[in-house]
């Protein structure tokens, strides 16, 4: 038997007949139609379906819908500050090159939006700590880890640091790892 919910997302509220045990994920994919929040694993382990409630980092595949009414839900299509401006986070993410495929991306944002609220100044350590619920299988995060450090420099108000040292056009190695890649967070 579906009832009737209000969820505000994104700063809009929206009124939707779910039954009682769809999850969040669900009703933010198909009947709000945000598919910016991914469906990865289904279990809460890879961090693509991450979502902030109210302003806190949770896993929307293991949260049902009805349990984030009276919450405000962040996806990252809510997740930049204005229309035509992205969050810091994102435009790092961006600048770092440190998406790929992007299926992660979303989550990994969102969570490093969440770290960097709590931490403004996270040590690599703390990053590594702040993503370790979100899996990426082509970044060798660290293009990730760069993003988030940027996004925080960026965020406080400082310009975030000269790329170049990781920039392989300007004759630095990809990510400041000469493989190019990186070991998992």
């Amino acid at each position: 038997m579906k009832q009737t919910i209000r969820l505000r997302v994104n700063g809009d509220t929206y009124e939707v007949a779910v039954p009682p045990w769809r999850t969040l994920n669900e009703v933010l994919r198909e009947d709000l139609r945000l598919t910016g929040t991914k469906r990865g694993c289904g279990d809460g382990d890879c961090g693509a379906c991450t979502v902030l409630l109210d302003g806190r980092s949770v896993t929307s595949c293991l949260m049902l819908a009805v349990e984030a009414v009276g919450h405000e839900v962040t996806t990252v299509e809510g997740l930049a500050t204005a229309r035509d401006a992205l969050h810091p986070v994102q435009a790092e993410f961006i600048a770092a090159g440190a998406i790929q495929c992007g299926y992660c991306t979303p989550g990994m944002e969102l969570s490093a939006a969440y770290l960097l609220s709590r931490n403004p100044s996270p040590t690599d350590d703390e990053i590594r700590r702040g993503l370790s619920g979100n899996l990426c299988r082509c970044t060798g995060y660290q293009k990730i880890f760069e993003a988030v450090r940027r996004a925080s420099d960026r965020l406080k108000g400082a310009a975030p640091p000269d790329a170049a040292a990781g920039d392989p056009a300007a004759g630095g190695p990809a990510g400041g790892d000469p493989s190019g890649g990186g070991a998992r967070p």
